[in-house]
């Protein structure tokens, strides 16, 4: 069973597998792999979207026996991604929360460490202080709360549970940073984020649109002002 925090190496690897050569995903790319994740979409059906999506244009220029345009963004494949998560929909229901263990690689230091160097880059921060500031402490004290483990007992940490905490603590932050942005720079990053939708505008529905162009825009926003993300899925590998 693959671990629950390779979902966005694995879908860029069967991404770039799927088309023949390396490519990097976008910053709408990246935005789009966390819609999918915040939706809940397995990384199952994120897999079998990619390939259907694939299977699809290869038989089709096939048919019509001449080239085209290659596939260059993962939004291509947004419907089919969305077909295939339906179909698995009800296999996915009861899943067991995941645990990291020590060959995981999400092991309780590692882990802790994270949080601590998101928290010494937070308290850095020059915009929005006290939001920054109050969400380093809280990481602090998870990370605290993590170390202060009973050493005697498996290093199991409930990674899901986590992620759930940090995700609310990153959601307040954004908010904190928009309001602290300035009106030009959020036109800014709005305009661009429309921008990069435009050619993949059919393929995807009004809603998950919206989603992507949050995500693509608080991506941005966190790389304007050289902040870090909270996620554990942006854990460093090192």
């Amino acid at each position: 069973m693959r671990n629950y925090f390779n979902y966005f190496t694995e879908i860029e690897e069967r991404f770039q597998q799927r088309r023949g050569s390396i490519l990097l995903l976008s910053t709408l790319d990246w935005a789009l792999i966390e819609t999918w994740r915040e939706a809940g979409i397995p990384l199952e059906a994120a897999l079998r979207g990619i390939d259907a999506a694939f299977d699809k244009y290869e038989a089709r220029k096939a048919r019509l026996r001449r080239g085209g345009r290659r596939i260059n963004g993962l939004a291509w494949c947004a419907q089919a991604v969305m077909e295939a998560a339906e179909e698995l929909n009800e296999a996915s229901v009861g899943s067991a929360p995941v645990t990291a263990d020590r060959d995981s690689g999400f092991e309780r230091e590692r882990v802790a460490g994270h949080l601590e160097a998101t928290a010494d880059a937070l308290n850095a921060a020059a915009v929005a202080p006290e939001a920054c500031h109050a969400t380093a402490a809280r990481l602090r004290e998870l990370s605290a709360e993590l170390r202060a483990a009973d050493p005697t007992q498996p290093p199991a940490v409930d990674l899901e549970a986590l992620e759930r905490s940090l995700t609310v603590l990153e959601e307040k932050l954004f908010a904190a940073l928009t309001a602290a942005a300035p009106e030009s720079l959020l036109v800014g990053l709005r305009e661009h984020a429309a921008h990069e939708l435009a050619p993949y505008r059919s393929r995807m529905g009004a809603v998950q649109l919206r989603q992507v162009e949050r995500q693509f825009v608080q991506k941005q926003l966190l790389v304007h002002y050289n902040l870090p993300r909270l996620s554990l899925f942006y854990m460093s590998q090192q």
